[in-house]
């Protein structure tokens, strides 16, 4: 089964780092990667750039097909979804197991249906 592992951070927090931080963030990033390619695991996943980037489309609801646009985020939040993996695990604690190994504090972990 497709797991994607959403990743969260703290915008703020990345912001704030320094190089050298910075590129031992990126580094263990890069570990975690090859480890879920040496596992064999691996399907997918991106990095998203800040919110600061994002636009929301909220349709109104009325049936008139209006849609309400705003920049940034759909969610004021402390800590906003930076990236993705998609894995292939046999089971949601094989997924767990693999979440648990990322260098982030906070890993979504959900199950993909296939479309």
């Amino acid at each position: 089964m497709k797991y994607a592992l959403l990743i969260y951070v703290n915008e703020k927090s990345m912001a704030d780092m320094g190089p050298q931080e910075a590129t031992a963030f990126s580094a263990a990033f890069d570990r975690y990667t090859h480890m879920l390619a040496e596992a064999g695991v691996l399907r997918g996943g991106e990095a998203l750039t800040p919110t600061a980037a994002a636009v929301t489309l909220r349709h109104t609801g009325d049936g008139d097909g209006q849609v309400l646009r705003t920049a940034g985020p759909y969610a004021e939040a402390a800590e906003h979804i930076g990236g993705y993996y998609v894995i292939e695990a046999p089971d949601l604690d094989a997924a767990i197991a693999y979440a648990r190994q990322m260098p982030v504090e906070t890993v979504e972990i959900r199950p993909v249906d296939d479309m």
